[in-house]
């Protein structure tokens, strides 16, 4: 064997070793919204997909919750901007207070009869050992501003046209609030920017902190 072949060997080798290394060693792909799936009224199974380029405002609901007139709001949300993209989703749950009773094919019939303008889903539990997996992924990345456990029902989660959590309002904040508007405005024009991430924070704090001194 001849030196040229030899060579095209080894560089095959080095070639095919390091392609394989980048293969092994890429990093996942970050999860998003599209990742998960819920259950219909009716019983389908709904990837979240089908909202694919959609801004959402996920909320978890509960019929006998003090905060149970911000359906209204919630519909009026939707009616204002569902012509540039928006989507409310509600998911009812019976995690706090037991205010959403009964059993699961009772929630849904209720729900159904209702008719609300916005999709509602089957009822899930929003926290502690049965959360539903789009509700761990929805407050688990412990580095940005929307994460920590759900408190209470009707807490807003927006998620931005690919699928990732941007923003987080509390049970007390009314759908109609300025900042509420402000931000769906903001996200669904594009130009909506996130809280620092957390560790950006305390990047900054440091920053700081060694500056004083």
């Amino acid at each position: 064997m001849n030196l040229t072949s030899k060579f095209r060997k080894i560089l095959l080798f080095v070639t095919v070793t390091v392609l394989a290394g980048k293969s092994f060693g890429a990093e996942k792909p970050e999860k998003s919204v599209y990742d998960y799936t819920l259950v219909d009224l009716g019983g389908r199974e709904v990837s979240l997909t089908a909202y694919k380029g959609k801004v959402l405002v996920i909320v978890n609901l509960a019929s006998q919750s003090i905060f149970h007139e911000q359906n209204a709001m919630l519909e009026e949300l939707q009616k204002t901007y569902k012509d540039q993209g928006l989507v409310v989703l509600g998911i009812p749950s019976n995690d706090f207070g037991a205010q959403e009773p009964g059993t699961d094919g009772e929630v849904q019939r209720m729900y159904t009869d209702q008719h609300l303008m916005f999709p509602v889903f089957a009822r899930v539990s929003v926290r502690g050992k049965d959360e539903a997996p789009l509700y761990a992924f929805l407050t688990g990345d412990k580095k940005v501003a929307t994460s920590g456990d759900v408190h209470w029902s009707y807490t807003k989660f927006v998620v931005d046209r690919t699928g990732k959590v941007v923003a987080r309002f509390e049970p007390h904040i009314l759908p109609n609030a300025p900042e509420v508007r402000v931000t769906i405005e903001d996200v669904l024009a594009g130009k909506f920017k996130p809280p620092a991430r957390k560790q950006d924070e305390e990047k900054d704090a440091g920053g700081q902190e060694n500056m004083a001194r």
